[in-house]
């Protein structure tokens, strides 16, 4: 894909047709996108305006009012036609998000299948958590029941660095369970979003069932005001989740699930396979050039291995091919981060890692000497020979390319490191021994927790999610359409039941 031609965005889709600006309109917001890979390819531009969202609203009300009376094989046939419509889209939609995010097309392909698979894994291995079920003779001649109801119109906002991967899991759980939709993708990676839009569109969804609105956190913002969206579901920073929990704490009938960042640790422990190990961490680091709020960030390495372990990793990091995601000579591991702002603040915490007396094994900066200008940066490694509490470097999270290694003597210590966090999403460790694997798993405050395996490991068919600053307890992964439902308890008299006087009843 060599020439894209720009087109210009709908701000909303609802009740089955995409709305643009008119003529007798003035835009609220403006945005325009450049590829991240080459500056001077625009993609696209976008008019938003605020008021789509009293419309978008009330679109998704009267979808929810039909689609929860809805049959459930009804709404599994309509979310394999998205699989369907998807599945045609397959070049198109991995080629949009290569040229918005900058993610290598090979990337980018494998995100698009994870889309299409995921309508599977829900419909097979979800839907089982949200199933009704009863139990009998709780009381005499009394069965228990228990079903799950669609807590209502779902509001999920989606972020960039898999736009729409991680958007897909929960639009499809809200969808299977018998929620409507609002979908606001990251306004970096607007395109990818409509595309995504435009499958669901096609796929003979009763009206106002699924809805799209287009903008900035402004819109979102505002959308949270709104009593009638009753599902929360945000994939970002933590300083954005946490005023999206602020905005919303004093209404009750929300239910708000967070997926926020990590500063993601592995301990390298002395037993480990190196071999292993190196290819592994160095994937965990850098991948989606460190865009990634499970890649590895601090790797605590047992002394002993410091002097042959870093070699290897620093003379491996140097070999990384960093280049165009689809214009390309060599298949790049590495594009560029995804705006301007980002490589900014990249440069900033490789500043802060040299005036905090890091050691700068390799430094990051901006790579300018690329066929095509664009935010392209090289990753970075450093070196602590003692875990500093107050380093606010190591306590960060950086989401560009970034490794420190951090020395230590003992598990203990190890553990430690890993543990001194704001943020608690992915660890592993890498060892022989079970029983030290084991013990990260009851020590370790994590969501993910993985033995001889990168923090980036992770499946469809488990749980995804972490606490402290990096989750509200609500996980995604095969746990997403818990936060979809709540459950409604009913006791059943099914046969002759005695009658009994009530204790202190007078003649």
């Amino acid at each position: 894909m060599t020439e894209h031609t720009p087109i210009h965005l709908p701000s909303s889709f609802y009740e089955q047709s995409f709305h643009y600006l008119n003529s007798s309109e003035t835009a609220d917001e403006h945005f325009e996108k450049h590829s991240p890979a080459n500056l001077a390819q625009k993609l696209w531009t976008m008019d938003i305006l605020y008021s789509h969202l009293a419309p978008v609203v009330e679109s998704a009300q009267k979808g929810f009012s039909l689609w929860k009376k809805t049959a459930l094989s009804e709404r599994i046939n309509c979310l394999k036609k998205y699989q369907e419509n998807i599945r045609a889209r397959k070049d198109l939609l991995a080629q949009t998000i290569s040229l918005e995010t900058g993610k290598p097309l090979w990337e980018t392909k494998g995100e698009v299948d994870a889309v299409i698979a995921k309508v599977d894994i829900t419909i097979n291995e979800s839907l089982k958590r949200v199933s009704p079920y009863q139990l009998g003779e709780l009381l005499p001649a009394t069965t228990g029941e228990v079903f799950f109801r669609p807590i209502g119109p779902s509001l999920i906002i989606g972020p960039f660095n898999f736009p729409c991967h991680l958007a897909n899991g929960q639009i499809v759980s809200a969808l299977l369970t018998g929620c409507s939709i609002i979908f606001k993708p990251s306004e970096k990676t607007a395109q990818s979003g409509h595309i995504m839009m435009e499958a669901l569109a096609e796929a003979n969804f009763p009206s106002g069932v699924v809805n799209l609105i287009q903008g900035s956190g402004e819109v979102a913002k505002r959308l949270l005001q709104y009593s009638e969206i009753k599902g929360v579901f945000f994939t970002g920073s933590k300083e954005v989740g946490v005023n999206i929990l602020s905005q919303t704490y004093s209404d009750l009938s929300k239910l708000v699930a967070l997926e926020m960042g990590g500063k993601n640790c592995t301990i390298l422990h002395e037993s480990a396979s190196t071999e292993l190990a190196l290819y592994e961490i160095l994937k965990a680091s850098y991948l989606t050039t460190g865009q990634r709020c499970t890649c590895t960030s601090v790797v605590a390495i047992h002394r002993s291995l410091v002097d042959s372990f870093m070699e290897k990793f620093h003379q491996l990091a140097k070999k990384i091919i960093i280049d165009h995601p689809i214009i390309h000579e060599k298949t790049p591991f590495m594009g560029p981060l995804i705006d301007e702002k980002s490589v900014e603040k990249y440069l900033l915490y490789m500043g802060m890692a040299k005036r905090e007396g890091l050691e700068e094994v390799m430094r990051g900066k901006h790579l300018e000497d690329k066929p095509f200008k664009g935010h392209y940066v090289s990753p970075s490694i450093h070196y602590v020979e003692k875990s500093e509490n107050k380093s606010l470097f190591l306590k960060s999270e950086i989401f560009g390319p970034s490794c420190t290694f951090v020395a230590y003597d003992d598990i203990e210590e190890a553990i430690s490191i890993a543990n001194d966090s704001d943020y608690g999403l992915a660890f592993s460790i890498f060892c022989k021994e079970e029983t030290l694997f084991k013990k990260c798993q009851q020590e370790i405050d994590a969501g993910l927790i993985n033995w001889n395996r990168t923090t980036i490991g992770s499946s469809s068919k488990l749980p995804f999610g972490g606490v402290k600053g990096s989750g509200n307890y609500r996980p995604a992964g095969i746990s997403m359409i818990d936060s979809t439902t709540y459950p409604v308890s009913s006791l059943l008299v099914n046969g002759e039941m005695k009658i009994e006087k009530p204790v202190g009843l007078g003649d």
